[in-house]
């Protein structure tokens, strides 16, 4: 790519940069400003770096990505961090489009995978129904301490209509997933591991599309399940798990719990970790972690899970 462009995101407007020349343009966050901005920027491809923004940034990524720009969507404490530490002070709209703009430059960050229109719908159902979930336990939990019969009532038929909608959620989670081969088959490979259900083969696919495109380390990494090392001259402190994606490790957790039972493999890793005096919680964050990187290994080999012999 020979230029890079940060665009700051808003409801309403999107301000550029454009590293080459300096010059600056906004334009709105809606159909016709979109085909002005891609006018603006023109035909050769470029660096285009933006901040998650949820929807707003939804019809941007789609318009961009078929004119054959690189698209970096990057994480907006990361880009916090990069403003602070290259002494941005200041934070309008017109200087973060600027930083974002020397961030991919300066780090020269490399394009991540635009969600088609269906993994959109997608990871909308997943969240959605995460929402439903906690909905579920705040209406199991109160049911255990309530005691008027009007307050009974409504908590019950709240739970099944919870329960339902969770029900018809998973239903038109299978319908997509089946409506798209490439997704399907990925799904299938996932399905394949051992502890891997489809509720969290779903969170897989959503919370890192990148997968199969990645070795391990960055697999783990990029999930948050790789030690951190905290050394400093002679002091060597504990190292820890952080950062990352929050939402694919909590997928992860349950099925490293049945990894350990139902996959010979995993299942010896976690014991010998007990063993050798890891806490539990250290042992079970060591199998999510491998289990993360088969997942990464079988989809990028395009091939299902078959157990080896002892």
């Amino acid at each position: 790519m020979q230029d890079t462009i940060g665009i700051d995101i808003s409801k309403d407007t999107l301000d550029i940069h454009r590293r080459s020349d300096g010059r600056h343009a906004r334009f709105g966050n809606d159909r016709a400003g979109l085909a002005a901005l891609r006018r603006w920027i023109g035909k050769t491809p470029v660096r285009v770096v933006y901040e998650a923004t949820g929807r707003y940034h939804r019809d941007m990524e789609g318009a961009l990505d078929a004119a054959g720009h690189a698209l970096i969507k990057v994480n907006p404490g990361r880009a916090r961090r990069f403003a602070q530490a290259a002494g941005y002070g200041a934070k309008t709209d017109r200087v973060d489009a600027a930083m974002l703009a020397r961030m991919g430059a300066v780090l020269e960050l490399e394009a991540t995978p635009v969600r088609s229109e269906s993994m959109h719908e997608i990871r909308e159902l997943h969240i959605a129904r995460l929402g439903l979930i906690k909905d579920r336990t705040a209406c199991r939990n109160r049911l255990q301490a309530a005691r008027n019969k009007v307050v009974l009532a409504q908590l019950r038929a709240r739970l099944r209509q919870v329960e339902r909608q969770i029900e018809q959620i998973d239903a038109e989670l299978a319908r997509l997933v089946a409506e798209d081969p490439v997704l399907a088959h990925r799904f299938g490979i996932l399905l394949s591991i051992p502890g891997i259900g489809p509720v969290a083969a779903i969170a897989m696919l959503v919370e890192m599309p990148e997968l199969g495109t990645m070795d391990g380390k960055e697999a783990a990494s990029l999930a948050g399940l790789a030690p951190i090392t905290r050394e400093s001259g002679r002091w060597k402190g504990q190292s820890r798990i952080g950062g990352g994606r929050r939402g694919l490790r909590r997928a992860l957790y349950m099925p490293a719990l049945v990894a350990t039972r139902h996959n010979r493999q995993l299942g010896q890793t976690y014991q010998a970790l007990c063993n050798a005096g890891k806490p539990a919680k250290v042992a079970i964050t060591a199998v999510m972690r491998k289990l993360l990187i088969l997942a990464n290994a079988l989809i990028r080999d395009d091939r299902k899970w078959a157990e080896t012999a002892p």
